[in-house]
């Protein structure tokens, strides 16, 4: 995995968490402009949109979580929307960004949880996915 491999650091001497239904994420990201819609937290609605749909594209492949690397900026967002990122080492300076691994949640608790905060009423995912992936 990219997190054992390319940022071994980031563990702490902990193993990766490894497990089929347990993946791995490099990068999510949006480019918005500034006058973009935004939901609770000061947070763009295509955030809540992102992260509800990477959780629905989960449970749609029946995951328990996603392990990832990202920064502590990114690690701030996911609390504001109410998906924490559970760290497994500690933050390192990896370039010219604090850098973490950690552990996402996927479950219908979490996504309740982006959903409500986010205002969102229904599945963000084209529903012939969702039925394609289960």
């Amino acid at each position: 995995t990219m997190l054992r491999d390319t940022f071994p650091t980031l563990l702490d001497e902990m193993v990766v968490p490894a497990s089929a239904d347990i993946w791995e994420s490099s990068r999510f990201a949006l480019d918005l402009p500034a006058t973009a819609p935004k939901a609770a937290g000061g947070l763009a609605q295509a955030t809540y949109e992102l992260f509800a749909g990477i959780i629905e594209f989960g449970l749609a492949n029946n995951l328990s979580g996603i392990v990832t690397v990202t920064d502590t900026r990114i690690e701030r967002i996911l609390r504001l929307a109410t998906w924490p990122l559970s760290r497994i080492g500690q933050p390192k300076q990896v370039g010219n960004t604090e850098a973490v691994a950690g552990f996402l949640d996927i479950s219908y608790a979490s996504l309740l949880r982006i959903r409500w905060r986010g205002r969102l009423n229904g599945p963000v995912l084209w529903q012939p996915v969702l039925i394609q992936s289960a």
